[in-house]
């Protein structure tokens, strides 16, 4: 059975009770927010893996992107960066990989790390395609869910699947005149897909199946939003809530099925927007649990998209995400390093905590109390040892001037801290 099925049996699994004791909540609560839909525990029946749960009341989750391309491709590479996102504080990974050894790279960070595993299988079916020297728009539906079912016996946790680009969403998207069109390549997979071979998407038309095997393996559906908007100049526009609308639709389909599902959002999104964004969503999806990039809050930082995202990201968990998809440095640009990962975690981890502490959650108000504590203190090793990224903080301290512990070079001697230390 499913977490989700288990839920509604009232049975308690022992991935009920590790996130019930991580989260520190009470479990009956986390039990009617998994039979509901709104919170979600990624964890594939075939996979033994830390128990994460995602979705209503509980703290903002991370994930990190790896994956080779065809142009670049190194196993060891993309083990090292999704280590290194768990290391920083990744809650999950995705491998986004599109090179010919994609089953080789997905099996090795399934290995190497214990933290749910996301994958989008409309890459592997994209692969097949072109290793038999065809096109992306002449994958085949045996293509598509042969990928899907491969990945979930793999050991695959969550999957973002495309579900929600129709016949009709395309057809509305070419007479919407976007300026930047299709930038999930997901997406662009399956509209090209579906304008060239006049067809309707056989992940929309074969939902049931699609459900059938999900359920078998316990893998969450990440309904994929292959229309979001790829410059603030997009945002929010008909193809964006069309696609929504019918999003809407499957996550009840998926909770009627007792499959576990969430649902991935924009993108690029003006700030004042962001707010509205979140709260359409969790209407339309009746609370499911909101997976969002970023959001970016301008195009005008390449280089910096990791704040500029960490800005949107705040703001969207604090108005409903539960679950925030990094941005590194290279966004746009080229495929992240090993630094650009570790920057992009410790953005996101930022905008998480910035959010469940504008939430009031517990737990971010105790090492936000704690860290207060250190610092008046003069408690290096206390702060370093909270911090998002203790190694940052230990270069400047050590590089720091004075010697002694109770002050440093910005304010030196006049360090309001230790000038008034006794009297207030």
């Amino acid at each position: 059975m499913t977490q989700m099925e288990q839920a509604k049996k009232g049975h308690i699994t022992p991935e009920m009770q590790e996130v019930a004791r991580i989260e520190d909540i009470d479990i009956q609560k986390l039990i009617r927010g998994l039979s509901d839909g709104r919170i979600v525990i990624p964890r594939n029946l075939n996979r033994e893996s830390t128990s994460c749960a995602v979705g209503e009341g509980l703290s903002t989750k991370i994930n990190a992107n790896v994956g080779s391309s065809s142009e670049m491709e190194d196993i060891d590479l993309e083990v090292e960066k999704a280590l290194v996102a768990v290391k920083y504080g990744a809650h999950a990974v995705m491998d986004l990989s599109t090179g010919p050894g994609i089953k080789e790279i997905r099996k090795a960070i399934l290995k190497s790390i214990d933290v749910p595993i996301g994958t989008v299988p409309i890459y592997e079916a994209g692969v097949a395609a072109r290793s038999r020297g065809e096109t992306i728009i002449d994958m085949t539906e045996e293509d598509m869910f042969r990928a899907v079912e491969n990945q979930a016996k793999d050991g695959v946790d969550f999957m973002t699947l495309h579900c929600g680009i129709t016949k009709d969403t395309v057809d509305k998207l070419i007479r919407a005149e976007r300026v930047m069109g299709v930038v999930s390549r997901g997406g662009a997979f399956l509209a090209s897909w579906i304008k060239h071979n006049g067809q309707e998407n056989p992940l929309y038309e074969n939902y049931e199946y699609l459900l059938e095997i999900a359920y078998e393996y316990d893998v969450t559906l990440s309904l994929g939003d292959g229309l979001r908007p790829g410059c603030l100049s997009d945002a929010t526009d008909i193809p964006q809530i069309q696609e929504l609308i019918t999003l809407g639709d499957l996550v009840q389909k998926a909770r009627d099925a007792d499959v576990q599902c969430m649902v991935e959002g924009p993108g690029h999104v003006p700030l004042d927007q962001i707010a509205a964004n979140m709260k359409i969503q969790k209407t339309i999806c009746k609370g499911a649990p909101f997976y969002v990039l970023g959001p970016i809050v301008t195009d005008m930082a390449p280089g910096y998209d990791h704040i500029t995202s960490a800005i949107g990201g705040a703001i969207a968990a604090s108005s409903g995400a539960d679950f925030l998809c990094y941005v590194t440095p290279a966004e746009h640009l080229t495929i992240p390093g090993i630094e650009d990962v570790k920057e992009g975690v410790i953005a996101s981890r930022i905008a998480a905590q910035a959010a469940d502490v504008s939430l009031g959650l517990k737990s971010a108000w105790e090492n936000e109390k704690k860290m207060s504590h250190a610092r008046r203190n003069f408690d290096w090793e206390k702060q370093f040892e909270l911090a998002f990224d203790s190694e940052k903080p230990k270069k400047f301290r050590k590089e720091c001037p004075v010697e002694e512990d109770d002050m440093c070079a910005m304010c030196g001697e006049y360090c309001a801290l230790r000038l008034a230390k006794d009297d207030f």
